[in-house]
């Protein structure tokens, strides 16, 4: 009997392929793919444009307005989906696959699942020098897509239409994987991608995928048991696998039963909730004097999917050197790092047995050392996020929504600042609301994250808020997808909070002993007229609500009339530039400083970071 066949082109059967793919969660299925991003040129819009077209209604796809926001938008789906859905980009050939690049190196530092579909140039190399083509005189096959490879987890090119029954599966066998989750790129030729071939009708029949479930050796769980077992002063330090390994009542458990404190980073901000009484706050160069008091103090550190990134060890200062490690993690490579013993599995099912197997209770006087030290943190962080007479903080800001918002609304913040003060200070309401972006610490992802975290959380939770927090300087940066939601009619928060320029790094330039320069708008030697940006007016002329408080006293009300919108509402509030940041909770962090300088500020800073470095741990 022949095997059944579909003549299709290469752009349909990427397609339809994915129309096919579904993935249980909970009992109930999803379409795998979401839908998509998409920007169309010349690359991209004549074969899969035309593909996409007749699917609208079960691939929906949302009209960018620039390609590197369509991939934050896209990462901010995967982390709302807990990486059990993703959506697709695509861009043409050239500087509209080249904005993506950025992108593509926030979700694989993230490890989130991020599918591109970018134009390329003509396989058959006919019409070449072709528009937008980068050219290299010795190697004719090597273009723009090639610098996708460092930063996807999955790399292809369609050379021929059969390319795809092997690639499409690869690509998302890759995006699914709990231990090499990351992005998948496909540069799809102008001229293959309209090639016909007859595909394997077994190829687009419906498919409904599982996360693999990864046990752990039982030998690496008698061992990390044993070190568990030998332990005055254990801690777990819990990271955003926590969240995407579902192990967030696994975690819970563990800590009850075993009665460690947990920290978290700053991914795994939202493991577990504020007032839990083994919480011990978030930890490293952002975190509290809490958490960073029981690492300076603990003899064991069990790291639960995380990989442990300098702001999270300090710089690898945060620990005492004789600390011994334990890695659990899907990732051998993130369970092995610094020396650890590891237990390379998922926490959701290995947690429980270590447990079982450790029988471990820990010392009551550890636990209580623990929860008075986060006693004292709460007392700060009530008297940091006050309102009072005093200049307007982030901090400030950030009680306000805290004290006002939803226990399920979802918090999205990027990079300057505000990952800092909010990892600090949000008091965390529900399990899996808070989407601090620190892995690549990324300007720009505050909007466009937050379009595509409310993308897919009108999906399961419609009547919930997704509240952006955005400095002025990434607002000036990417501010587009404010007129995406609006369009789209995914209602966003956005908070613009305006402290004249890149304030946070201007804080580390006086923090070394420089003096201010080209980070505030103020110290920018070549801003010869210094306007002020009416961020409100320029909100609106996007479509959205919006308004300006002068002082932190006003921001509750102006949150209640956000809350009450029906539309995307923007407030915008000044905050001072160099009071009201969080000064306490902080490890020392490794920052390159110039060992010979004229400087004698620069000079004394030099020395004192050289000589904290002593407590720095020189594992591998």
């Amino acid at each position: 009997m022949a095997e059944r066949t579909v003549t299709l082109t290469v752009a349909q059967a990427i397609v339809r392929f994915l129309e096919c793919q579904f993935i249980e969660i909970d009992g109930t299925e999803y379409r795998l793919c979401g839908g998509g991003f998409g920007i169309f040129g010349h690359g991209n819009v004549t074969c899969l444009g035309e593909a996409l077209a007749d699917v609208k209604d079960t691939l929906p796809l949302y009209r960018g307005q620039n390609e590197q926001g369509m991939g934050f938008a896209a990462a901010g789906y995967a982390k709302a989906w807990l990486r059990r859905r993703f959506m697709f980009c695509t861009a043409s050939a050239g500087p509209g696959t080249a904005n993506l690049l950025t992108s593509a190196a926030l979700a694989h530092a993230n490890r989130l699942p991020v599918l591109m579909l970018c134009g390329d140039t003509f396989l058959t190399r006919l019409p070449d020098p072709v528009l937008q083509q980068v050219e290299h005189f010795g190697n004719p096959a090597f273009g723009l897509n090639d610098a996708f490879k460092a930063v996807s987890r999955y790399w292809d090119r369609i050379t021929h239409p059969a390319q795809v029954v092997q690639s499409l599966p690869a690509a998302v066998g890759t995006m699914l994987d709990p231990a090499d989750c990351g992005p998948a790129f496909i540069a799809l030729p102008q001229d293959t991608q309209g090639w016909t071939y007859d595909y394997p009708a077994e190829l687009f029949e419906r498919r409904v995928h599982h996360i693999r479930s990864q046990p752990a050796d039982s030998s690496e769980i008698a061992s990390a048991a044993a070190l568990l077992k030998s332990s005055k002063r254990p801690m777990v330090i819990a990271g955003g696998g926590v969240q995407y390994g579902d192990a967030v009542a696994e975690l819970t458990a563990f800590a009850e039963a075993t009665r460690i404190p947990v920290v978290e980073t700053i991914a795994g901000r939202a493991n577990l909730l504020n007032d839990h009484p083994l919480n011990a706050g978030p930890i490293g160069v952002t975190g509290s004097d809490s958490a960073n008091s029981i690492a300076e103090n603990a003899d064991l550190v069990l790291a639960v999917g995380t990989r442990l990134q300098d702001f999270t060890t300090g710089s690898w200062t945060a620990f005492a050197k004789d600390a011994k490690f334990v890695g659990l993690n899907v990732a051998r490579h993130d369970a092995a790092k610094h020396l650890a013993a590891t237990v390379i599995g998922d926490c959701k099912r290995t947690l429980p047995e270590l447990q079982s197997a450790s029988g471990y209770v820990a010392p009551g006087e550890w636990t209580s050392q623990a929860q008075a030290e986060r006693a004292k943190w709460n007392d700060y962080v009530v008297n940091n996020t006050r309102v009072g007479n005093r200049p307007n903080s982030y901090a400030q800001a950030i009680g306000i929504v805290n004290g006002l918002c939803h226990e399920r609304d979802r918090i999205v913040a990027a990079a300057g600042g505000l990952p800092a003060e909010v990892t600090a200070n949000w008091k965390t309401l529900a399990t899996g609301t808070v989407d601090v972006e620190f892995g690549f610490s990324c300007m720009g992802y505050e909007i466009a994250g937050a379009w595509g975290a409310r993308i897919a959380q009108m999906e399961r939770e419609p009547e919930r808020d997704t509240i952006s927090f955005c400095g002025d300087g990434s607002y000036l940066m990417m501010n587009s997808d404010i007129f995406s939601s609006v369009l789209t009619e995914r209602k966003l928060i956005v908070l613009v909070l305006d402290n004249g320029g890149f304030a946070v790094i201007n804080k580390l330039q006086n923090n070394v002993g420089q003096e201010s320069f080209n980070n505030l708008f103020a110290d920018t030697p070549t801003a010869t007229n210094l306007v002020e940006v009416d961020f409100e007016a320029h909100a609106r002329a996007m479509g959205a609500e919006a308004e300006t408080v002068e002082h932190a006293k006003d921001l509750g009300e102006a949150f209640k009339r956000a809350q009450d919108s029906e539309g995307t509402y923007v407030i915008v509030m000044k905050v001072d530039a160099h009071e009201g940041w969080t000064t306490e909770g902080h490890t020392w962090w490794e920052v390159g400083t110039p060992h010979v300088t004229e400087n004698a500020n620069v000079r004394e800073k030099h020395l004192e970071v050289e000589a904290a470095r002593e407590r720095q741990r020189k594992g591998v």
